[in-house]
C-alpha cells in the first residue's frame, strides 16, 4: 500500500533547533564580514601603495621598446629612467629621470586616469595625458607641446629600436610637439587625430665624414588614414617623401639627394639609406 504523501514530507523543525540554526548564522556571520573587510583592506592597500616597478613590469611583459629602469616610488607618484630598447641591439636611455603622478579621473562621463610626465632634462613644463574608456574603446587625449616647448630629446636615443638606426649612428637634437592629439584604440583599429611635428636638428651620421649633414621635418596629421610628410629644413643631405597609415601598416614612398658640391662626401650614405637610382637615393617603407 502506498505511503500518503503527508508522510513522506520532512517533520518541522521544532523552536529549539531553529534557534540553535539562527545562533550558528548569527555566529558566523561577523566572520564571514571580517574576513571581506580583510581582504578587501589587503587589495586597496596593495592598489594604493603599488611599487613603481609594477609599471616597469608591464612595459617588460607587453614587449614594449620603451622600458623603465631603477623604478622608485609607487605607482601612483614615482620615477625611473626611460630608454629604447630593441632585442640584443642594446638600449639608449632619456639624459635625466623621468618622473610622474598619475590619478583616477571621471573624463568625458567615462572612468580613466589622469597622467602628468615630468622630465627636467626634456620637458620645460609638465606634460599631461588624458586616458578613459568605455569598455570598448580606449582613448588618449594629451595637453599641446608647442614648438617653442617642446620634447627635447638626443637623438641618439634611436639607436636603441634597432636596424636602420643602431647602422645609422645619428647624432643631433629631436624635438617633438604635439597639437590636438588624440589616439583611440579599438577592435577596429587605431585612430588618431591631431598633429605630431617630429624636427631632428644638426643631424650626423657615422657614415659620412660632413658634419652635420641637414635638419629635418617629419609630420604625422590624423585623419581616417593619418598621412606622413618629410621635408628638409636645411642641410647637404636633401630628403623629402610622403605616406599614409591604413590597415596597421606604414605605406611611404621617399627619396634623398646631395647638394650641389656635396655628392662625393654623401655618396656612401645615399648608397646605404636607399635604392640608388643616378643622384638619387629612393626610399620605400611598406
Amino acid at each position: 500500500m502506498a505511503a500518503h504523501p503527508l508522510l513522506l514530507r520532512k517533520p518541522l523543525p521544532t523552536l529549539t533547533e531553529r534557534a540553535s540554526s539562527m545562533g550558528t548564522s548569527r555566529y558566523r556571520a561577523p566572520w564571514v564580514w571580517a574576513v571581506s573587510g580583510i581582504t578587501l583592506g589587503l587589495l586597496a592597500g596593495a592598489l594604493v601603495f603599488a611599487p613603481a616597478r609594477w609599471l616597469a613590469a608591464g612595459l617588460d611583459w607587453a614587449g614594449s621598446p620603451l622600458q623603465l629602469h631603477n623604478a622608485q616610488g609607487t605607482l601612483w607618484n614615482g620615477s625611473g629612467q626611460l630608454t629604447f630598447q630593441s632585442g640584443a641591439q642594446g638600449s639608449t636611455a632619456l639624459p635625466g629621470p623621468l618622473e610622474w603622478t598619475l590619478r583616477p579621473a571621471w573624463i568625458h562621463q567615462h572612468p580613466g586616469l589622469r597622467v602628468q610626465w615630468r622630465a627636467d632634462c626634456c620637458l620645460s613644463q609638465p606634460w599631461v595625458w588624458r586616458i578613459s574608456t568605455d569598455l570598448h574603446t580606449v582613448q588618449l587625449q594629451t595637453d599641446d607641446l608647442p614648438a617653442s616647448q617642446p620634447l627635447r630629446m638626443p637623438a641618439s636615443m634611436l639607436t636603441g629600436l634597432g636596424t636602420p638606426w643602431n647602422t645609422l649612428q645619428p647624432q643631433g637634437r629631436l624635438e617633438l610637439s604635439t597639437r590636438a592629439l588624440e589616439i583611440r584604440l579599438s577592435p577596429g583599429g587605431l585612430q588618431l587625430q591631431g598633429t605630431q611635428q617630429l624636427d631632428a636638428l644638426g643631424v650626423s651620421t657615422s657614415l659620412s665624414t660632413l658634419k652635420p649633414i641637414g635638419s629635418y621635418r617629419f609630420v604625422l596629421q590624423g585623419a581616417t588614414h593619418p598621412g606622413l610628410t618629410l621635408s628638409t629644413l636645411e642641410g647637404a643631405l636633401q630628403l623629402r617623401g610622403s605616406g599614409v597609415i591604413q590597415s596597421r601598416r606604414v605605406v611611404f614612398d621617399g627619396e634623398a639627394t646631395a647638394a650641389e658640391g656635396r655628392e662625393e662626401a654623401l655618396s656612401n650614405l645615399l648608397n646605404i639609406i636607399g635604392q640608388r637610382q643616378g643622384a638619387r637615393s629612393l626610399i620605400h617603407l611598406g
